[in-house]
């Protein structure tokens, strides 16, 4: 173990409310590319045409969303949790989670065992779709049977709205009640560890500062670089599934109530 993962095992011992904050990075490792990273899918596809004013403008453009977004659900369910995720839910099994506050929409920090109001998803899920206009939501897996090859997508059966998939798309504002959690957590965590996450993407890039300012040890574990590393008690340059699950098992499981 290297001075600097002896450092962070150290401040994840002595934590007793951590908050994950996790990006792209943790889920690279299952095989879901980095959307801003090579391969990812802003390699091959232009944001600037996938945002919510082109989506809710004309068809064409919402059936180029549906096509591009198709593919990566498709990427994504076939998709499993690794030994990173699988160590933040240890992690929770310890009690020692405050949340997961995470980045992605991909669903595998629950699939990995997160209680799912553990887990804060900042910019929404792709397991499921909502309606634009009357907020119903339903699971992806029977709706997008639904979606024609060409792209076209089914209107809600209960108002005649745009249904799209759960997620958080460019020009789309965060859900305030989603966010006001998670500062709340922040506000109530003693370790904010940050894992795979470039930190680039605002409000969300914002969180570690909120921890810093209130004095909670800020910890990194992403392969490169970020703004706030600067910031941090300790930065981990290292695979998440690598330098995670080690730590976290050495924490004693909290002992059973007497029958």
């Amino acid at each position: 173990m290297s001075e600097d993962e002896a450092k962070l095992a150290e401040l994840v011992q002595s934590a007793r409310r951590i908050v994950i904050f996790s990006g792209a990075g943790i889920s690279t490792e299952s095989g879901i590319p980095d959307f801003r990273g090579p391969g990812g899918i802003w390699t091959k596809f232009d944001p600037s045409e996938f945002t919510i004013q082109n989506f809710m403008a004309s068809a064409e453009s919402r059936k180029k969303y549906w096509l591009r977004s198709t593919g990566m659900y498709e990427q994504i369910i076939e998709s499993e949790p690794n030994a990173a995720h699988r160590a933040v839910a240890l992690l929770e099994e310890a009690g020692r989670l405050g949340a997961v506050i995470t980045q992605n929409v991909d669903g595998l920090h629950q699939q990995a065992g997160n209680s799912p109001d553990k887990v804060i998803e900042l910019h929404g899920t792709t397991r499921d779709v909502a309606c634009l206009s009357c907020g119903d939501r339903q699971p992806r897996e029977a709706f997008q049977p639904l979606v024609q090859a060409d792209g076209t997508a089914p209107d809600c059966e209960k108002c005649g709205g745009l249904i799209k998939p759960a997620t958080i798309s460019f020009g789309q504002a965060l859900e305030p009640p989603v966010l006001e959690r998670a500062a709340e957590e922040v506000e109530r965590c003693d370790l904010f560890l940050v894992v795979g996450s470039s930190l680039v993407v605002y409000p969300a890039a914002g969180l570690p500062m909120l921890a810093v300012s209130r004095g909670t040890p800020l910890a990194i574990v992403n392969l490169q670089e970020t703004p706030h590393d600067g910031q941090a008690e300790v930065v981990v340059r290292e695979m998440a599934g690598t330098v995670l699950p080690p730590i976290v098992e050495q924490l004693p499981l909290p002992k059973p109530l007497p029958v």
